[in-house]
């Protein structure tokens, strides 16, 4: 009896976790342009040598489909770099992506989701899973380089609501 409630646990937890839990559907020019990274636990973002991370995203058509073009600019010792790539929607709700690195990057790929976001697509909660290069984890990410009190209320509630030990650090935007 415990075999069978300890699987009937896990298989709810899978569920839970691969299925947006409000249903988000996305068109990809709610998605396209400029995101500020305003909370993280990235240690690329913690570390605190890369500054005012952003997160900006160009639709374009590939072949039959279409893709984001995804640009992830930050400042480093004072110079404006990026790292840049394609995201390929995994699913119909365009809430599911597999990032492919660009050029010499191209090697390289990730995935990632939008686990959740505000009714009026001001901010986002993306989930990255774990590569051969970086852990898992999440950003916070919004229109504006800094949330009102009234979103990071939210997001920390929906934060709780994901997993209640999940803690992310505040990134500065300048």
């Amino acid at each position: 009896m415990q075999k069978l409630i300890f699987i009937t646990f896990l298989l709810l937890y899978q569920i839970g976790f691969t299925q947006n839990k409000s249903e988000i559907e996305l068109s990809f020019e709610e998605i396209q342009g400029k995101w500020y990274i305003n909370m993280s636990n990235f240690p690329m973002w913690l570390k605190g040598d890369k500054v005012n991370p952003s997160l900006n995203y160009t639709i374009e058509k590939k072949d039959d489909s279409f893709i984001l073009y995804d640009e992830v600019i930050f400042e480093k010792n004072g110079k404006t770099k990026s790292i840049v790539g394609y995201d390929y929607a995994e699913n119909s709700e365009n809430t599911h992506f597999i990032w492919r690195g660009k050029g010499i990057l191209k090697i390289l790929k990730s995935e990632w989701k939008i686990v959740e976001t505000d009714p009026k697509m001001q901010w986002m909660i993306i989930y990255f899973e774990k590569t051969l290069f970086t852990p898992e984890g999440y950003d916070v990410v919004s229109r504006n380089k800094n949330l009102s009190l009234e979103d990071k209320e939210k997001i920390e509630e929906e934060l709780k609501a994901i997993d209640p030990n999940l803690e992310l650090k505040k990134i500065h935007q300048k």
